[in-house]
């Protein structure tokens, strides 16, 4: 969720502060970073920082942020942005700062600079954090894309004149790929050349954040003769904002979608939602024949611009199923990589930026335990040191002795619920057993779906402050083996069938029976070896 606190003499700064949407819990309520316990820490940041406009970057700021009453820094676009989701719950914008890429600012002992990075979503920015005793660099998300569409390609003279830097705190989701990630460019010809070779009427799903790629098939429509129509409240509001600013300035002019039946079919392309299977988007009830002004006809192509999000797998067959019961061909990223572009470094970029900068230590962020111990490796292999891989909850100090862990702090679950940010409950015990509980137990497990059953990938991560020891090598046999004969279609019903099995089998190993907090994500079993 991507909410970093930095201190130092007594000055805290909040970097970002996303959310999460739980596909292990029923009707997928939005899950957001635990900030109560910071008080007793004594931490209340004096400004928020925004590194861009992706929701798991400021997801949750209309929800914590009343708690914190301080400045907001961001760039134009993700300005819109939050201030669109603060009139949504009546808050007033004017804590909303608007910083262009390239600026700095002054914040109690730090001083910073928006560093900008090419992404998969307008102003990107990296930040450079100076205190008097140090240089950090922290990423966000970032690549580098030489033909981004929007905006220009990395500066490289300029993270050149920063180097040394004492610690990146780096984005590690690609850590453990090859070569470098495609760029926007190539995923624009791409199109226009895919979008060419079309019969009938296309339906093209992307991101509606990636405003390089709604560009690209806006251009590749007007050259290939078709007339552009938005579906999705989420695409229609991003380009809303984008044209405000004044991106999107080469876009054709849009038609609704209730005049599109006017048009002959090798006219129309639609931009839409819904690449993620998601039931109520608008790919999907275009599948279901469910949408009031459009109908897919036999012939019809549908287009996947973006990559399956690990969790949504069998969401996205069931909408391919759909399709093709209407006789719609499908091109997707799996079979068509040319038509999406990650927005995260790949090796060879994690590389290069690292030969401008010239880092002493690593932090590696993001992604999953495995993309980080990639980071890992790929740093020492330059003499970078990176001592620590940062679990949620860390607290870590940089000093002259390093990078070290100081503390860790047990995460309650937060989530959205009935309007309110509230704590989860811990799983419940099984009927008949009415033992008082001794502590917390917090789990954490990525899971993957097989041909039978599911798989656990990576690392079980446990956080126990129970007063009975769990013998995790007994437990980890013990996971593997359930998960394996459970059937389940979603991570929810996973859980579903996972909860009363995983509490029964504590209460039979551990004499004082802690509260249980468990959370099961999505993992890309393809990338793991």
């Amino acid at each position: 969720m991507n909410l970093s606190l930095y201190g130092y003499g007594g000055d805290w700064l909040a970097v970002d502060c996303g959310m999460m949407i739980r596909q292990d819990l029923p009707d997928n309520p939005l899950q957001v970073p635990n900030i109560h316990g910071l008080p007793a820490l004594g931490i209340s940041p004096r400004a928020l920082v925004i590194t861009h406009g992706h929701e798991d970057h400021i997801g949750a700021v209309a929800w914590l942020w009343p708690q914190w009453g301080c400045d907001i820094y961001a760039t134009p676009l993700a300005a819109g942005l939050l201030r669109a989701k603060f009139a949504e719950r009546g808050l007033a914008p004017d804590a909303i700062r608007v910083v262009e890429p390239g600026d700095a600012l002054e914040c109690g002992a730090f001083m910073l600079r928006y560093l900008p990075l090419t992404h998969s979503i307008p102003e990107s920015c990296a930040l450079l954090l100076n205190t008097p005793a140090h240089r950090v660099l922290h990423t966000g998300d970032w690549k580098l894309d030489p033909e981004p569409l929007i905006g220009a390609p990395v500066d490289e003279e300029l993270f050149r004149s920063l180097a040394p830097i004492d610690l990146v705190v780096g984005d590690s989701t690609n850590a453990p790929l090859p070569g470098k990630s495609r760029s926007e460019g190539e995923v624009a010809r791409a199109l226009q050349r895919t979008l060419a070779d079309c019969q009938g009427r296309v339906i093209v799903s992307c991101f509606a954040s990636n405003l390089s790629r709604v560009l690209a098939l806006g251009q590749a429509a007007s050259q290939c003769g078709r007339r552009v129509s938005l579906m999705g409240r989420s695409m229609e509001r991003m380009v809303r904002i984008a044209r405000g600013l004044g991106y999107l300035e080469d876009f054709p002019a849009l038609v609704p979608v209730r005049d599109l039946g006017y048009l002959p079919p090798e006219e129309v392309l639609v931009i839409a939602t819904g690449s993620q299977g998601e039931p109520r988007a608008a790919l999907s009830r275009l599948a279901q024949g469910s949408h009031p002004d459009f109908e897919l006809q036999a012939g019809d192509t549908v287009i996947f611009s973006a990559k399956a999000i690990p969790g949504n797998e069998r969401h996205i067959e069931r909408l391919h199923h759909a399709l093709r019961q209407r006789d719609v061909r499908i091109l997707e990223e799996v079979h068509h990589p040319e038509l999406h572009a990650s927005g995260h470094a790949a090796q060879e970029e994690l590389h290069r930026l690292y030969e401008w900068i010239k880092p002493r230590y690593l932090l590696p962020v993001h992604g999953e335990h495995r993309h980080q111990l990639a980071h890992r490796e790929l740093a020492q292999a330059r003499g970078i040191a990176a001592p620590v891989s940062p679990t949620n909850g860390d607290l870590i100090r940089f000093d002259d002795e390093g990078v070290t862990v100081e503390a860790r702090h047990a995460q309650t679950p937060y989530i959205i619920s009935q309007d309110d940010v509230r704590p989860l409950e811990g799983l419940v015990a099984p009927k008949g057993n009415s033992r008082e509980r001794h502590g917390d137990l917090f789990l954490w497990i990525a899971v993957t779906p097989t041909d039978m059953g599911w798989s656990r990938i990576g690392r079980l991560i446990v956080d126990s402050r129970a007063t009975s020891a769990l013998d995790e090598t007994s437990f980890s046999d013990w996971l593997d083996d359930t998960l394996s004969q459970l059937e389940a279609d979603t991570l929810s019903q996973l859980r579903t069938q996972l909860q009363p099995r995983l509490m029964q089998w504590l209460s039979d190993h551990i004499r004082h029976l802690p509260t249980v907090h468990l959370q099961l994500t999505a993992a890309e079993a393809s990338s793991c070896s």
